[in-house]
């Protein structure tokens, strides 16, 4: 393995140096590379950059899209981890290779001579996973996580606002040298987000991600909260402090939630989890499970990114559609 992943880092290395050099111009400019050298602090971990990185894997779609809407998906050498398609907005942007359907291993990610891993969750860096993240540093391969993904004291947004979103972006903008692209997203997803009316109902909402014996849910304070409460939804289980949080069937039938949400994944789709609620000898009881009041978000939409705006005029669209 460990030959073969030389194999692969020196099949990826590029032109040889005096090549490399003959293609650069005499005098650079250095306007290039301005705000460089960068150095951030990204979860309680250093980064530390030279110039904007020109080889980017991403693991998760959260990093993967944010790219894209920055349009700097020419720099991604390899994906992993999709938890859905692309929307169609970037469908026709570039399309890099896939290392994997979930997390990449060590070996995969070296292949392709990244300068930045760019990830979606801390948990994606580690031994068994893309690598850890001292080890990549130590390698000369820089590593960066979603700030709303942070997970240490000091570092987890509590509760995620969209000013923690909007930052993220900016940060993006300086991570790549991308400024001004990040700076006209965010205007634009301002703009978009204030044109928004939450609806004035007062309607409760379980927002299901996952499980069947025991529900995962959103809980209090992160990307879920933020989107419904930005709708106009009452979460049933807010006063959890976390983002997602196992739940109980039991607490939800208490909670008698007027609709659900329902998260739509490529490995837990939205018509599964309505088989899961139909199924279930309590739950099936319940007005919103029998009159159908779901509403439905992709799950690359149901993290903090690019797509939150779009998910909070997508839910309140769902629910006049419902009325």
């Amino acid at each position: 393995m460990a030959a073969l992943t030389v194999l692969a880092l020196t099949g990826c290395a590029g032109p040889p140096a005096d090549s490399a050099q003959a293609q650069r111009p005499e005098t650079p400019d250095s306007s290039l590379n301005a705000g460089f050298p960068l150095e951030l602090d990204n979860c309680g971990t250093a980064v530390s950059l030279d110039a904007p990185p020109e080889r980017v894997v991403t693991i998760k779609s959260t990093s993967t899209e944010l790219l894209l809407a920055l349009g700097l998906g020419e720099k991604i050498v390899g994906t992993a981890f999709a938890d859905g398609p692309v929307p169609e907005a970037w469908a026709d942007a570039h399309v890099p290779p896939v290392l994997a359907e979930k997390v990449p291993s060590h070996e995969a990610v070296l292949g392709l001579a990244p300068d930045l891993v760019f990830a979606g969750w801390e948990s994606n860096f580690s031994a068994d996973g893309a690598g850890e993240r001292a080890q990549l540093d130590e390698l000369g391969v820089a590593s960066y996580v979603s700030p709303a993904a942070c997970q240490g004291d000091g570092y987890r947004p509590s509760p995620l606002t969209f000013d923690d979103v909007f930052a993220a972006i900016e940060e993006a903008g300086d991570l790549f040298g991308a400024q001004e692209a990040a700076a006209d997203l965010v205007e634009a997803q301002r703009a978009e987000l204030e044109g928004l009316t939450p609806s004035d109902k007062g309607l409760s909402a379980l927002w299901y991600s996952s499980g069947s014996d025991t529900p995962y849910v959103g809980a209090g304070s992160g990307a879920p909260q933020l989107l419904m409460e930005s709708a106009g939804l009452e979460n049933i289980a807010a006063g959890i402090d976390a983002g997602w949080s196992p739940y109980s069937w039991e607490a939800v039938a208490e909670a008698d939630p007027d609709v659900i949400v329902l998260v739509d994944s490529a490995w837990g789709s939205a018509e599964k989890k309505k088989s899961v609620l139909e199924s279930h000898p309590v739950i099936s009881r319940l007005s919103a499970v029998q009159e159908g009041r779901y509403l439905v978000v992709p799950f690359a939409a149901s993290e903090a990114g690019v797509r939150n705006v779009e998910t909070v005029r997508s839910l309140a669209e769902q629910l006049a559609a419902l009325d």
